[in-house]
């Protein structure tokens, strides 16, 4: 399960890559992107992608931050102003990309945690991406309505009543937004979980809330992916 860079179409991506067991899966059910926190490519990132894997999927965790990781809020603050979008966007649609011409996949699926979260909604709203289901977790900076009535593929979304970073009025819109679209959802608001609920390594860190949405996205991805 290295670090790596991929290279394709021009385009070099830094991240994690993690394989299921070809004993089990002797070809991978899909493909997964998993988007970092503000902390960077981190350990905990690393093991869901290994979590993916275990379920089939070839799972590949972009390094945005290159190389970068933080351990503060205060840097990992610095970290996430500093990093360019458009360049993250790119890195993504090239990872999957990747993972379809070169790996051979033929859908590719996208969860993203905070930082990652509203990377992986922005994943599901750019045209360029060629993804076919998304789980965004508590990403913030809610997107437009009519930027979400764009989306064309299955959206999961699990976010925290306790976040006090993401109203629940956003959430709502979401929502009510992907639903007027007639776009797929599922979109659930925990009560009792705050912003990074599914992060096991932090004091937000929520069981009981994580291991449910941890189930609704192994049948998400399996009915929109396989």
């Amino acid at each position: 399960m290295p670090d790596m860079t991929i290279s394709y179409s021009g385009q070099q991506v830094m991240g994690y890559l993690s394989e299921p067991d070809e004993e089990f899966f002797p070809r991978p059910l899909a493909g997964m992107i998993v988007i970092q926190e503000w902390w960077g490519l981190t350990p905990d990132i690393k093991e869901v992608a290994d979590r993916y894997a275990t379920e089939g999927y070839l799972a590949f965790a972009p390094d945005l931050y290159h190389g970068t990781a933080a351990t503060e809020p205060d840097e990992a603050r610095k970290l996430m102003m500093a990093l360019e979008r458009d360049l993250a966007a790119k890195e993504i649609d090239t990872a999957i990309a990747w993972l379809k011409a070169e790996r051979g996949v033929k859908k590719v699926g996208c969860v993203g945690y905070c930082l990652g979260g509203g990377l992986t909604l922005a994943t599901a709203i750019r045209p360029t991406s060629n993804v076919d289901a998304v789980h965004v977790y508590y990403g913030g900076g809610m997107p437009t309505n009519d930027q979400i009535a764009t989306i064309k593929v299955p959206v999961l979304g699990s976010y925290g009543a306790d976040d006090e970073g993401i109203p629940k009025a956003d959430v709502d819109r979401l929502r009510d937004t992907l639903a007027k679209a007639g776009v797929p959802h599922d979109i659930t608001l925990y009560e009792g979980a705050p912003h990074s609920f599914f992060n096991e390594g932090r004091p937000a860190y929520r069981e009981e809330q994580a291991m449910h949405s941890w189930l609704k996205s192994t049948e998400w991805f399996a009915k929109y992916l396989q």
